[in-house]
């Protein structure tokens, strides 16, 4: 594995480790914002310090089509994402979320790495199945929307991101989405009012830090140097890490099958980032070839 796929990979473990603080943060923020109003908030935040610090390139990102992909694949996700986990449980949410490796690579017609995706995907089930009472079919359908347009969106943002720099792309993209959550939002109800503590405001400005501007940035920057197929392997890290601070901030109960779980998808992310030689060694070895 050279530098630059290196340096890729970890790009994109950052990104996922990240994005598993956003639902317990969103959990937190949505006791004061609603679903679209908490998408535009979280956007607006982060997109300014991204444009800043892709400035030289944000000419090049201005196109139609990195505005369009950006409106669906982060106002459209994240807008749908933050409405199903107010209507579903985390554990369902997970287990949705957890699919968008395998849809990207279905999208993608990835013809190797279905055993790691395959892996990742029973460790994402179990550690779901951590207790999940207040779940709805209107949430469940919500998430998965999300996990399809995301999916989608991984897809195509490979093609988006050649030859642009990644930070002006995001910084686009994240206005873009944040435009198209706007009239949501307004349809939906007033805006917002000034919290009466400040837990939530505490937890927005995470969200936007630590939940999207540095993942969505790391993201982008890890895709541009790999298949799409693998930089979709890393997501699966989203509801480990958020299970993990459910176990450990919010007292959700933890045993043997949730942590192996974790190692499942753990492994499941190494054997998707193998190249497809060293892929096919493992799996003889695996079967005493």
């Amino acid at each position: 594995m050279n530098n630059s796929n290196r340096n890729a990979i970890l790009a994109l473990a950052s990104a996922g480790a990240l994005w598993g603080l956003t639902v317990p943060l969103s959990k937190l923020a949505l006791g004061w914002l609603a679903p679209a109003w908490l998408t535009v908030a979280r956007f607006v935040l982060a997109a300014p310090a991204l444009a800043l610090l892709g400035r030289r390139g944000l000419r090049a990102a201005c196109s139609p089509s990195v505005a369009a992909a950006g409106a669906l694949g982060f106002g459209g996700v994240v807008v749908l994402q933050n409405a199903g986990i107010e209507h579903t449980s985390v554990s369902h949410a997970a287990v949705l979320l957890g699919a968008v490796p395998v849809l990207v690579a279905l999208f993608t017609a990835a013809r190797s790495g279905w055993a790691g995706y395959a892996l990742a995907m029973g460790g994402v089930a179990l550690i779901a199945d951590s207790g999940g009472g207040g779940s709805t079919m209107l949430g469940d359908g919500l998430v998965l929307a999300s996990a399809v347009l995301s999916a989608g969106f991984i897809t195509v943002q490979p093609r988006l991101l050649a030859g642009r720099d990644a930070a002006a792309v995001t910084a686009v993209q994240l206005a873009a989405g944040a435009l198209f959550a706007l009239p949501i939002a307004a349809l939906s109800g007033p805006a917002p009012h000034i919290p009466a503590s400040a837990g939530p405001v505490a937890a927005l400005l995470a969200l936007a830090v630590a939940g999207t501007l540095l993942p969505f940035w790391l993201f982008a920057h890890g895709q541009a140097q790999v298949p799409a197929s693998l930089a979709g392997a890393f997501v699966n890290l989203e509801p480990v890490i958020g299970a993990a601070v459910g176990w450990l901030a919010f007292g959700n109960p933890a045993g043997p099958w949730q942590l192996l779980g974790v190692a499942a998808v753990i492994t499941g992310i190494g054997l998707s980032a193998l190249p497809p030689r060293q892929r096919g060694r493992h799996r003889a070895v695996a079967w005493g070839g």
